[in-house]
């Protein structure tokens, strides 16, 4: 049985009994934010079924606000967007990411610190919650079996997402399976970090716990009571959690990383196992097999645009099934949504959105995420085949300037803009906008001209796009702006949907040497986004037509169709750390266009914003905070901290 950790976030001190009427008076309140009033002891908590639950969403709380561009800490923290700097206090809530995007990470006081608490949300703490759950779900008297089993399931999951998060960060963690007593030693609270395999294991065996049992026994395979309990766990949810944990557990910053060999406990103890194992990527297989089959068989599928939206063009529609597969709230595509706080995607849907709408302006409306030109060169011609390999697409050429015409359906006919803007995928222009774009609204369609002092352009200090791009695919289409007002239609931070499973499943089989089976479900996500199978696409169009036809080339395919599929979801950034591609891509200067400039040729030059640079192997994780390194000698600094 591993022992409890959550002392080592500040001190040695355990959170005490009397100290629950604070944290609990904390917390904000929100959908699934629920915390027992003036509840001052453990007893209280659990007195009744009301009170069980209200202790429940306690837990569900110390979920990070995944939908927030400065909690979520994958979104800000790499290369996907850009922002200009220094930003002003009114135009941000923290500066942490953005810190870390340029290298200034620390380990006397690390940013994003969700070891010892950020956000009011210590991972820890969370767990310390779900611990308490699980000791006492029985002391209720009028609390059902059938919805304690639930319940419980739901705790574990909690327990283990939080566990997950934290090794994703961190590394090697310690395991907290039960709280300790208020009467432990000094020397037996001094724990130590566990080895990553073994804190994998652990994070599977709690979320087999959890999603174990029939179609009624334990967690639901459907939420079914919309009204009430949509952002709750499900079988699937649990499922597929288990499956992006075992890829990451197999790829190659957990598989045999050697740059890691050297870090031990004081004991001896290895934290990482330097011998790759093929084992781990069958595990994998498995486990996203499980996932997709428990979501399909409960109704879960790829997303497609069905608003009976009149004269909609082919294009817009398929424009549409790859926005509201991410926007469209609680669609069948979804698997694990974040609901934080009530409003989970208000403030990025704000800071994303430009002025869009040449009759008005609102300051509400930012404009700051904004896409690197990294990004903009990531996506595949339309062709689908990347746009260094597309023999027909003129690579050399494309920041050239050229004149769009009619059959350039997603530009404005007779704008000019650079040839990287043309002939490409429709995920590029459903994800992106830019200068002389289009962006597709319930309220019509708006032409985007934002060179300086054009209406979506820079105009003053702040509330600007500093490379020139602006981040379409997170705008819900039923947002509505006025001179004084935004109304916008919050969705779920999609935490997990099952087209990213999809591609972990493609991922792990390529791995095993299953490259049929992988393709099969690579085109189910390129056939939603409009583009033909990798077969025809590469055969057709690639410079490397047998690309796909060998493991390591399909790597790559895979590889980049997840960067595309999942661009701006948060995802990038822990992909990059996972295949160990972070050392490379994050040491990549970061690029924009000149939106300083007036016209066609002036604005369209690539300007060098920030060299960024990347510690390798040091940036692959967190550091853990040196002064809990003082306090618990026990605990070892990651390598290069």
């Amino acid at each position: 049985m591993k022992r409890s950790t959550i002392f080592f976030i500040r001190c040695t001190a355990i959170v005490t009994v009397a100290a629950l009427s604070t944290m609990f008076a904390a917390c904000k309140k929100g959908f699934l934010d629920v915390v027992p009033d003036n509840v001052a002891t453990i007893d209280n908590a659990f007195t009744n079924r009301q009170e069980a639950e209200k202790f429940l969403f306690t837990c569900y709380n110390y979920l990070p606000q995944e939908g927030h561009p400065e909690t979520n800490a994958g979104l800000n923290t790499g290369d996907e967007f850009w922002v200009y700097w220094p930003i002003t206090a009114q135009d941000a809530w923290s500066l942490d990411p953005y810190h870390i995007a340029r290298g200034n990470q620390t380990k006397v006081n690390p940013l994003m610190n969700y070891w010892d608490g950020y956000d009011n949300k210590s991972m820890w703490q969370g767990i310390r919650n779900c611990n308490i759950f699980l000791e006492n779900i029985d002391r209720p008297a009028d609390l059902e079996p059938y919805i304690k089993e639930r319940w419980i399931a739901e705790a574990k999951f909690l327990k283990a997402y939080f566990h997950w998060y934290l090794l994703r960060m961190y590394g090697p963690i310690p395991v907290m399976d039960k709280n300790l007593p208020i009467s432990v030693s000094a020397a037996d609270a001094k724990v130590f970090r566990q080895p990553v395999d073994s804190v994998v294991n652990y994070i599977c065996s709690l979320l087999d716990e959890a999603a174990a049992g029939d179609a009624n026994t334990g967690l639901p395979a459907r939420i079914t009571s919309l009204s009430t309990e949509l952002g709750r766990v499900t079988k699937p949810a649990a499922l597929a959690l288990k499956a992006r944990v075992l890829v990451t557990a197999a790829s190659p910053l957990f598989n045999g990383n050697t740059d890691f060999a050297n870090l031990k406990n004081p004991d001896g103890t290895a934290l990482f196992n330097p011998t790759f194992d093929p084992a781990k990527w069958e595990r994998a297989v498995a486990a996203c097999k499980a996932a997709i089959d428990a979501a399909e068989a409960a109704g879960h599928a790829l997303y497609y645009f069905k608003e009976g939206v009149q004269d909609l063009s082919d294009a817009t529609r398929i424009e549409m099934n790859i926005r509201n597969a991410v926007c469209e709230k609680w669609n069948d595509e979804l698997l694990f949504g974040s609901t934080s706080h009530g409003n989970p995607t208000g403030p990025i849907q704000l800071y994303a959105c430009p002025q869009f709408d040449q009759s008005i302006i609102n300051l509400s409306l930012k404009a700051q995420l904004a896409p690197t030109l990294k990004m903009a060169e990531l996506f595949y011609t339309d062709n689908g085949v990347p746009i260094t390999e597309d023999k027909t697409w003129d690579y050399a050429g494309r920041f050239n300037l050229r004149t769009a015409t009619a059959e350039d359906s997603a530009l404005q006919t007779g704008y000019q803009t650079v040839g990287l803007h043309f002939k490409r995928e429709p995920r590029f222009y459903a994800d992106m906008a830019f200068d002389g774009s289009k962006w597709f609204m319930q309220t019509g369609e708006y032409p985007i001209q934002a060179k300086s002092e054009q209406h979506t352009g820079k105009k003053q200090s702040r509330l600007y796009s500093i490379t020139g791009y602006y981040t379409k695919k997170l705008v819900n289409w039923n947002l509505v702006a006025t001179q004084s007002s935004v109304n916008l239609e919050s969705y779920p931070w999609p935490i997990i949907r099952l087209a990213d499973v999809y591609l972990l499943y493609a991922e792990a089989l390529n791995e095993t040497g299953r490259q049929t089976e992988a393709l099969t479900y690579l085109n189910r996500i390129r056939e939603r986004a409009g583009l033909e199978s990798v077969e025809s696409s590469w055969s057709n169009y690639s410079t490397r037509p047998d690309k796909y036809q060998n493991q390591e080339g399909l790597r790559e395919i895979i590889h980049q169709e997840r960067l595309i599929e999942m661009a701006f979801e948060g995802s990038r950034y822990w992909d990059l750390k996972r295949w160990k591609k972070a050392a490379q891509t994050l040491n990549e200067p970061i690029y924009g266009w000149d939106i300083i400039q007036t016209t066609f040729e002036d604005y369209n030059r690539r300007v060098l914003l920030f060299n960024q640079t990347f510690n390798s192997p040091r940036d692959y994780f967190w550091p853990i905070r040196e002064s809990n390194l003082l306090v618990n000698p026990n605990l070892v600094q990651n390598i290069g901290w």
